[in-house]
C-alpha cells in the first residue's frame, strides 16, 4: 500500500490533464486492468460514468486499452456507482469501472474498479493492476480483440433493484419529496425510482451539462435541497452527491440530517424490529452522540478509518451488515453490495411511511455532540507531513489537553483530495471553535498551498 503511485482510497483520482488523469495513461490503465480483471474472460468489463465531461474522453481511453488487452466491454452511459457494482454482478460481468470523482468539481476526475461480486477489489488486486502499468503495452492479436455493446436497458434494470430493497407494497403515495441530483449520475434513475413508488418528486439540479455537477448542490451543498423543501412546503428533502453513493436528507423544517442521523434513524429502526443484525460500523469522523445514543439502546458500535472500503472490511469480518460515514455513504450490505444513495434513502423513507410518522420525530433520542471541521489546502504531496511537523505535533497535543477528555480532536488527510482535515468534537462549541481555528492555522502555517 505504501509504495502504491496511483491507488488512493478510493481508486485513482486528480485533476483532469495532469497525471495520472491523462488520456493516454488511461488507456494504459484500461490496458492493465483487462490484462488482470479479464484475463483471457469472454465475460465483459462493464464501464458506467457519472455527467463529467471528461468522462467521455475517458470511456473511449479505457474501451481501447481493455480491447487492446482482449477484454470485451459493455458501456453503461452515465450511471451512480452502485448500480456499475449491481450491474457488474447481474451481468456476470468479469469486473465494473466506474469513471467518476464522486462529489469533487467537474475539472477532477477518477476511476474506480469493482470485482464480479460488486465489491471493490482486493488491495492486492489494485497492487497488480500498477505493477502491470510498468510492464510493455502489447496489443494482442486482431483476432483476440475484445468487443464493446452499449447495455440499453441499464437505467431500468437499476430502477427495479432499487425499489427491490424496500418491502413490497411499500408506497409513498402522498409524500412530497424534492430531490437534489447533483447535476450527477442520478439525475435519471433518482427521481423516477421515487416516482415509482408513488411519490410526488421535485427535481431539482437534474440538467447536467458536463460542467455543473456537484456546483453549488448535492449532498456537499444541501442548503439547495433545504430551501427548496421550504419553498415548496414539502415532507422531505434528499441530496445525492455527483455519482450516487451519498445521501444527507433534509425534513419538513429544512433541517439537514447528515449520515449520523441516517445511521440512527435506520439502525434504531431495524433494532426496534429485531432486524438489525448484530450491530453499527462508523468511522473516527463518526458523532460521539451516535455512539451515546446507540449504547443507550444495547446496539453494538465499533469505529474504522475514513473510507467506505475499511467500513466494509469490518462489517464482513463482524458479519454486520450496517455501518456508514458522516458524509452519509451508507452500507446496507444486506440491500446492496456497496454504499448506495437511492437505497439507503428508501430505508429512511420507508420507514417513515410504515410507521405515519416525520423524518425529524425519526431522529428522537439522538444528541449530536457540537463539532467543526476545518479543510486546510496543502501543496501537492505535503499531506504526507502530517506526521513529521514538530509544530503540529505540539498543537494537536496542546488542543488534547485543553479538552482533557471531553471530547475529540480529529488531524487527518483527505484521501481524496489536496486537504488536511482538523476536526474537534466536544460539549462546548465555543470552545472547540477557537482549537479547531488555533490548529488550522499552524497546519496552514506548515503544510498550506503556497501561491
Amino acid at each position: 500500500m505504501a509504495s502504491r503511485k496511483y491507488f488512493g482510497t478510493d481508486g485513482v483520482r486528480g485533476r483532469v490533464g495532469e497525471h495520472p488523469i491523462t488520456a493516454d495513461f488511461m488507456l494504459r490503465l484500461g490496458f492493465a486492468a483487462g490484462r488482470v480483471l479479464s484475463n483471457g474472460d469472454a465475460r465483459a468489463v462493464v464501464i458506467g460514468k457519472d455527467t463529467r465531461i471528461s468522462g467521455y474522453m475517458f470511456e473511449s481511453a479505457l474501451e481501447a486499452g481493455l480491447a487492446a488487452a482482449g477484454a470485451n466491454v459493455a458501456l453503461l452511459g452515465p450511471m451512480p456507482t452502485p448500480a456499475v457494482a449491481y450491474l457488474t454482478r447481474t451481468l456476470y460481468a468479469c469486473a465494473g469501472i466506474v469513471i467518476s470523482a464522486s462529489h469533487n468539481p467537474f475539472h477532477d476526475n477518477g476511476i474506480k474498479f469493482f470485482s464480479e461480486d460488486g465489491e471493490k477489489l482486493p488491495d492486492a488486486t489494485e497492487d497488480a493492476i500498477e505493477a502491470q502499468l510498468d510492464k510493455p503495452f502489447v496489443t494482442v492479436e486482431s483476432a483476440l480483440m475484445g468487443k464493446a455493446e452499449r447495455i440499453d436497458d441499464a437505467a431500468g434494470r437499476y430502477v427495479e433493484f432499487c425499489k427491490s430493497t424496500v418491502p413490497y407494497g411499500t408506497t409513498l403515495k402522498g409524500l412530497q419529496i424534492v430531490v437534489d441530483c447533483a447535476n450527477g449520475s442520478t439525475y435519471k434513475v433518482g427521481p423516477e425510482v421515487l416516482r415509482e413508488l408513488g411519490a410526488d418528486v421535485h427535481p431539482v439540479a437534474n440538467q447536467p451539462n458536463g460542467l455543473n455537477i456537484n456546483d453549488g448542490c448535492g449532498s456537499t451543498h444541501p442548503e439547495l435541497v433545504s430551501s427548496e423543501v421550504l419553498r415548496r412546503g414539502a415532507d422531505a428533502g434528499i441530496a445525492f452527491d455527483g455519482d450516487g453513493d451519498r445521501v444527507v436528507m433534509v425534513d419538513a423544517s429544512g433541517e439537514i440530517f447528515d449520515g449520523d442521523d441516517i445511521l440512527f434513524m435506520i439502525a434504531n429502526a431495524r433494532n426496534d424490529n429485531g432486524q438489525l443484525n448484530g450491530g453499527v460500523v462508523g468511522t473516527v469522523m463518526t458523532n460521539m452522540g451516535l455512539e451515546l445514543a446507540l449504547k443507550n439502546r444495547r446496539i453494538p458500535f465499533t469505529r474504522t478509518s475514513v473510507g467506505d472500503r475499511f467500513i466494509h472490511r469490518e462489517l464482513v469480518e463482524k458479519g454486520w451488515t450496517l455501518g456508514g460515514e458522516t458524509s452519509g455513504h451508507i452500507l446496507c450490505l444486506d440491500r446492496a453490495s456497496t454504499g448506495d444513495g437511492i437505497v439507503s434513502a428508501l430505508q429512511v423513507l420507508e420507514i417513515m411511511t410504515r410507521k405515519g410518522a416525520s423524518l425529524a420525530s425519526l431522529r428522537e433520542g439522538f444528541d449530536k455532540f457540537p463539532q467543526i471541521m476545518i479543510n486546510v489546502p496543502v501543496s501537492a504531496g505535503q499531506q504526507s507531513g502530517l506526521d513529521d511537523s514538530e509544530p503540529i505535533r505540539n498543537a494537536l497535543r496542546a488542543a488534547e489537553s485543553e479538552m482533557n477528555g471531553r471530547g475529540r480532536v480529529i488531524l487527518r488527510p483527505s484521501g481524496t483530495e489536496p486537504l488536511i482535515r482538523v476536526t474537534l468534537e466536544g460539549e462546548d462549541s465555543g470552545q472547540i471553535d477557537r482549537l479547531a481555528n488555533q490548529l488550522a492555522d499552524v497546519v496552514r502555517q506548515e503544510l498550506g498551498a503556497r501561491d
